[in-house]
């Protein structure tokens, strides 16, 4: 029985080690693959959708010329605007603003913040702001 063994890993062995033997189909001969030609890929760029917007009502009103006149008086009543309060908002109130914010340690942008108002003591136009009414007392 172990001859049969040794023999049958001897046959096995040697049809692996010998060219030609083994149950191997003929290889077939190879067609040249011509390159295959790709191009580059085109670079697909995201674009911003913007949604619908409503109409002006739910964006912020732009000063009247009698709000930048108030605030240009107040510019000037405290020594940071030296022209003529106009109602126009020109260089001359942007870097007065300018001013008036870096002195009150507020960011130094010129525009028209809530803060740079407040501190004016012109705080939110009566007209533009919603008016906020109290809830009622609960009655015992």
């Amino acid at each position: 029985m172990k001859f049969a063994w040794f023999a049958l890993s001897m046959f096995i062995l040697g049809a692996a080690i010998v060219p030609g033997s083994g149950q191997q189909p003929p290889a077939s001969p190879k067609k040249p693959v011509a390159a295959k030609k790709t191009t580059p890929k085109k670079r697909v760029v995201a674009t911003r959708r913007t949604a619908s917007r409503t109409p002006a009502a739910s964006r912020q009103a732009a000063p009247t010329a009698e709000r930048y006149k108030e605030i240009q008086q107040a510019l000037a009543s405290k020594g940071y605007l030296k022209s003529e309060p106009s109602g126009v908002w020109d260089a001359d109130s942007v870097a007065a603003m300018r001013q008036f914010q870096t002195d009150r340690k507020l960011d130094p942008s010129g525009k028209l913040t809530a803060a740079a108002l407040i501190d004016l003591g012109l705080g939110p136009h009566p007209e533009t702001s919603p008016k906020i009414e109290p809830a009622p007392a609960p009655q015992p």
